[in-house]
């Protein structure tokens, strides 16, 4: 009879998805998805509105019940220890009222009974100099860190964070990137939803791309990218193609501000193309291609709306 060597706890994912779904009366939000997540790694969900991101974190979190599927926690099925380890920063949240910062975080951590050092959580999302500032009188990027502080109340071994930086200022936001890369070096687990493809591309490990309530793609990022978007990208203004311009032999797309993306593996004979058909080029942008090229190949569509 064959052995089978047991795998340490540190092999064993953080988190694991087994065929996930989550049924409403007419809607199938989330449809039998699957996904592992390694320890000490950022994990991004990535996908349009109503793609299922939202309600799949939901249910990973216990706020809402799954329909079919199981949610496996370092190996095991989700118990009290899942509740006490892991922090949730959600997508919309109202502070307390009429309480400080200081005093909004330390009720927090009273909660729990493993606690994040205070001065060192303090520290780590930057709230000095707001510690004695109503809840009521602070900046949205200030909010934001607030939230991820309470988060972080319990020092856990898993965060999961609900498009933390939308709507922020990008001074604001990488502030907030600068916090998540601290969390990875100090060994948590990162669970992040987002609308910027320039956080995903820099902040996560692994993504998986979600669409309809499926998964579409899952991988390292650069791999998927290899994989998939190996030319370059072109940018026109939106004017420049028309439904009475003749159609060109590389798929093109109109992004949401209007603008023309054009994905080639072989920009030379794009370029002659494009050429051939007199369209202005002088205010053409070529880049290699990044996450969102690759969004708009396997979806037919931008993150962003």
């Amino acid at each position: 009879m064959a052995l089978i060597a047991s795998r340490s706890p540190m092999d064993i994912p953080i988190l694991e998805i087994q065929n996930l779904t989550k049924h409403y009366a007419e809607v199938k939000a989330v449809d039998g998805i699957s996904f592992a997540i390694q320890r000490g790694t950022c994990f991004g969900l990535l996908g349009p509105n109503g793609a299922g991101k939202t309600t799949t974190m939901e249910v990973i979190e216990g706020i809402i019940p799954e329909t079919f599927g199981d949610i496996l926690y370092k190996g095991a099925p989700r118990g009290e220890s899942f509740t006490q380890e892991v922090g949730i920063q959600l997508q919309n949240t109202e502070l307390p009222l009429f309480l400080t910062v200081e005093e909004t975080l330390e009720s927090f951590r009273n909660l729990y009974t493993q606690r994040a050092n205070k001065k060192s959580l303090i520290a780590a999302c930057r709230l000095e100099e707001i510690l004695k500032r109503d809840n009521r009188k602070i900046s949205g990027g200030q909010k934001q860190r607030l939230l991820l502080a309470m988060a972080l109340a319990n020092d856990p071994d898993l965060i999961f964070l609900d498009e933390p930086t939308t709507g922020l200022d990008p001074q604001a936001r990488r502030h907030l990137w600068e916090i998540v890369e601290n969390l990875k070096k100090g060994g948590t687990t990162v669970v992040l939803t987002t609308h910027y493809m320039e956080e995903a591309q820099n902040l996560c490990d692994e993504i998986a791309i979600m669409d309809h309530g499926h998964i579409i793609a899952t991988g390292k990022t650069n791999t998927l990218l290899d994989a998939h978007c190996k030319g370059a990208s072109i940018t026109l203004p939106g004017t420049s193609i028309d439904s009475g311009t003749a159609p060109l032999s590389t798929p093109w797309f109109r992004l949401s501000d209007g603008r023309i993306s054009i994905q080639t593996e072989d920009l030379d004979a794009t370029l002659r193309e494009l050429v051939a058909m007199n369209i202005d080029l002088s205010r053409i942008v070529v880049s290699p291609q990044t996450l969102e090229d690759l969004f708009l190949k396997l979806t037919g569509k931008a993150l962003r709306n």
